[in-house]
């Protein structure tokens, strides 16, 4: 009959397990990990992190064999992904200059160019442009100005290329971008895909990688990626894989612990039920409030929890015993057993109200796998156990190990002692207390981190900080605004205040000075008389310039250049990154670089028809972000804390028995932060998570060794209980130390402290003295 119930337990475990493999969508969007932003500033920052064009951007350094084989591999590539849709931009710069400019945009040239702003287009500008192109046919430059002349006299084509030139271009090797040191080709691409699309980024970076290797043919040369898009595609798996790993080696773990502390085949498989039903239950319930994905972090974070939800099995087969029925025993334990639920599911529901969906995404799973594992431990797992197992309270060994426990001190007032030094620890420690970093909040490695910016550096990427923001009701109010910054900016470039700037009026004029424009231009007739008079006793041909003619008689009755007229070419990247429309509003960024005093520009920014200018520091608004999250956070966990102290205190209904159950957990966390303080650590959204974690497992310890009472028998299979449960815990958090993703292994690192110090504490405060009179009895009946 049991092990019918149990075939029929896996069974419907079996089915939903499927059913919710079905529903359930992985993400590696690395921004479920980042605040919800509050103010314009974060939200622009955000926005700019999730949808804009910068996290759309894959930088490509090609190593490994000789600079002219990389630069013609580099060139293989380029052509290759050019011809891809999943790409909308490719650069290596292979069409730098002249062939840079895209073709469609040649006639608009003369709405783009400012070269006829002060000085019309006239026969004195002309007579001028043809004597000079005269000169330039006798120089060494004639070929490069020959094929432009017919149609651009003026060379508004070289004008334009010059202004549109980035302030700081990479190093070109071979007619490709190559770093500094010369050994490394570079190319910059931008997906269409949105950089924290998952799917989308693994169709691409796969994509990268499948042409490398056609291109790369029987060369050792390597392809090295970096960027947003990069980093989710690469944790999304290196995610994945550590979650197998840690997951098999728990598995291993837990079924050679179960086998080894109840010497037993019959509880490791069993225990495993309850386990698995709440690992289901979590993904499932994740899976149904987020349907836009879950998390690989959540996932590979929830399923360490194997460490509290085994405990509840644990706990039910080191009190179970011939002679005590299996639901009276989980009767007897359900107080502690749904205390410590209770107690932890608050903790978690915290996270609800943190403003970061990774960690909804973790409560959602904690909650709801900690609930069906203590109520498959209550209501399934008494059928289908053996009811007469051997009773663990008489084991010799446990015993010895009792006897040992039971003759050390009891500690008093040495506990007030180490909570001052902890304190006094966590107070005096040199360095930062929070770690405000928002690079910090991902799972990136700092490794790869400072790798991006290094070839960021290399491609000539400006480090920005201060970022000038006009917000108006169009885009043309915007680009007009910062359009009117370029004498003031150029006077700081001039005096050396500040190093560069580039905004997106550079590249799109606002549709007022492209019809100003336009109006100025001469009528093709009047320009093609011009041109007679200027030709009549000139080396040049009549009908030399009937190009000119034709492309400034198109630009005058052209429609005006929209910022779609920029899709596909070099320059979309850019005016997208500094041109953002969204719900009615558009938004101008003007990116400064090596700007040594901020009140230089600050005293730029006002509000004036429509449009507001203010000064954007990032690096404070990402740092407001962390703070202002972390204050949410820290709130909700004090309100935790209160309600933790409550659901204790209604339970034991005891001052002193509530207070021997909450000091080990108090005093623990006092000492992983004093820890972690020594060791120079900055405390992060992470360390948060593992101290919640931490006083989740040490109050479930401490619970049962209140549960005991001063019954020594009881003790000891309390004893083995908790020697195994922590065990457990040490084995899931010692890997998840071991971890090369930042985030878990900060996460193992805080929950092997706390389990070490919980287990120590529980067994030293929470414990009662055994009775005398039971003891000598006991001692008597084994004489």
């Amino acid at each position: 009959m049991r092990l019918a119930l149990a075939l029929a337990w896996l069974v419907l475990l079996l089915a939903a397990g499927w059913w919710t493999s079905t529903r359930l969508e992985f993400s590696g969007d690395l921004r479920r990990f980042l605040p919800d932003p509050r103010t314009p500033e974060q939200r622009l920052l955000v926005d700019e992190l999730g949808d804009g064009p910068g996290s759309r951007l894959l930088l490509v350094a090609l190593s490994g064999d000789v600079p002219e084989t990389l630069a013609a591999q580099s060139q293989v590539l380029h052509d290759a992904l050019a011809a891809d849709p999943r790409y909308s931009v490719v650069a290596n710069g292979g069409d730098a200059g002249l062939d840079a400019f895209p073709e469609h945009l040649l006639p608009y040239r003369y709405l783009l160019t400012s070269s006829f702003d002060d000085a019309p287009l006239d026969a004195d500008t002309l007579r001028d442009a043809l004597d000079a192109r005269l000169q330039d046919l006798g120089s060494p430059a004639a070929a490069l100005v020959e094929p432009l002349l017919p149609s651009d006299p003026t060379l508004e084509t070289l004008a334009l290329a010059d202004a549109w030139a980035p302030n700081a271009a990479p190093e070109r090797l071979h007619g490709v971008w190559f770093d500094r040191a010369g050994e490394q080709a570079l190319l910059l691409v931008e997906t269409h895909a949105a950089g924290f699309d998952p799917t989308g980024q693994v169709e691409a970076v796969e994509g990268i990688e499948a042409l490398f290797d056609a291109a790369r043919g029987d060369s050792a040369s390597t392809l090295e990626m970096t960027g947003p898009g990069a980093f989710s595609v690469e944790i999304g798996g290196r995610t994945q894989r550590e979650a197998q790993r840690i997951g098999l080696a728990d598995t291993i773990g837990l079924i050679l612990l179960l086998w080894f502390a109840y010497r037993s085949w019959k509880q490791p498989l069993l225990g495993v039920l309850p386990l698995a039903s709440a690992g289901i239950a979590g993904l499932t319930a994740v899976a149904l409030l987020f349907p836009g994905g879950v998390h690989g972090i959540t996932i590979a974070f929830g399923f360490t929890l194997i460490g509290v939800v085994q405990d509840y099995p644990i706990h039910f087969f080191s009190h179970q015993r011939a002679g005590l029925s299996p639901w009276r025993n989980v009767r007897a334990l359900w107080p502690a057993l749904s205390t410590g639920v209770v107690s932890t599911c608050i903790a978690y529901a915290t996270f609800l109200f943190s403003g970061v969906d990774g960690l909804r995404q973790l409560a959602v799973f904690t909650i709801a796998a900690l609930a069906v594992a203590a109520l498959a431990t209550r209501l399934l797992l008494p059928a289908i156990v053996d009811p007469s197992p051997p009773d663990l309270a008489h084991s010799p060994r446990l015993q010895r190990l009792w006897h040992r426990i039971e003759a050390l001190p009891r500690p008093k007032w040495s506990l007030a002692l180490l909570a001052l030094l902890a304190l006094a620890a966590i107070v005096f420690s040199p360095g930062p207390f929070w770690q405000n970093d928002l690079s910090k909040l991902t799972p990136v490695p700092a490794d790869a981190l400072a790798r991006d910016a290094q070839l960021r550096e290399e491609l000539g990427a400006p480090d920005v900080r201060y970022v000038l923001v006009a917000e108006g009701g169009g885009a043309d109010g915007v680009l007009q605004a910062t359009a009117a910054l370029r004498p003031a900016l150029d006077a700081l470039v001039a005096r050396g205040a500040l190093d560069g700037y580039d905004m997106a009026a550079r590249y799109l004029p606002a549709a007022e000075v492209q019809r100003a424009r336009q109006a100025a231009l001469p009528e093709a007739p009047a320009l093609q008389a011009m041109l007679d008079d200027l030709l009549a006793d000139s080396p040049f041909r009549a009908d030399a310039f009937a190009p000119f003619v034709e492309d400034v008689a198109a630009a005058k009755s052209a429609p005006l250049l929209q910022r779609s007229d920029f899709d596909g070419t070099p320059l979309a990247t850019a005016l997208s990154g500094l041109l953002l429309e969204r719900d009615g509003r558009a938004t101008a960024l003007v990116s400064l670089s090596g700007l040594d005093d901020p009140d230089d520009v600050a005293a730029l920014a006002g509000e004036g028809d429509g449009v507001a200018l203010r000064l954007l520091d990032m690096k404070e608004a990402s740092e407001s972000l962390v703070a202002e999250y972390r204050g949410r956070v820290l709130a909700a966990m004090a309100v935790a804390l209160v309600l933790l102290v409550a659901t204790v205190w209604l339970s034991l209904r005891a001052a002193s028995r509530a207070w021997r159950v909450l000091m080990p957990t108090l005093l623990t966390l006092l000492i992983i932060v004093a820890v972690l303080r020594l060791c120079g650590v900055e405390l992060t959204l992470f360390h948060l998570v593992s101290l919640i974690l931490a006083a989740g497992l040490g109050l479930d310890y401490a619970l049962f060794f209140e549960h005991a009472g001063d019954s020594r028998d009881e003790q000891v299979r309390t004893l083995h209980a908790v020697l195994v449960c922590s065990l457990m815990t040490l084995l899931v958090f010692s890997l998840l130390a071991l971890s090369s993703i930042p985030v878990l292994r900060a996460i193992g690192v805080t929950v092997t402290l706390g389990v070490a110090c919980n287990f120590v504490l529980s067994l030293l405060v929470a414990r009662h003295r055994a009775a005398i009179v039971a003891a000598r009895a006991d001692e008597g009946m084994a004489t």
